[in-house]
């Protein structure tokens, strides 16, 4: 069975940083796109940043932009979000997910919480 799983998240005040790290066990992921999503109370699930197979592409949403950055270390199947210059608004629950065979984002980790004080 295919298990994703976040780690890093925490309490940190606006101007911080943090970095999320995502480990995938059961199956090999090295030629998988993946991706970080987070939540908010109350507010629908948000894209915020993928990276391909190889590492080589990123793409972030506009949102955070010059803040976040995504990285993958395939030898360690893990995808990592460096965040910094955090802001209150960046508060959610961060979700890891890997792409499907079918083209959607299939498998997916438990969430982590990152909280940014004003």
């Amino acid at each position: 069975q295919v298990q994703l799983v976040e780690s890093g998240g925490g309490l940190v005040q606006a101007g911080g940083s943090l970095r999320l790290s995502c480990a995938a066990s059961g199956r090999t992921f090295s030629t998988t796109s993946m991706a970080w999503f987070r939540q908010a109370p109350g507010k629908e699930r948000e894209f915020v940043g993928v990276v391909n197979w190889s590492g080589v592409n990123t793409n972030v949403a506009p949102s955070v932009k010059g803040r976040f950055t995504i990285s993958r270390d395939n030898a360690k199947n893990t995808m990592y979000l460096q965040m910094n210059s955090l802001k209150p608004e960046d508060t959610a629950v961060y979700y890891c997910t890997a792409l499907g065979s079918n083209g959607d984002w299939t498998y997916w980790g438990q969430g982590t919480q990152v909280t940014v004080s004003s």
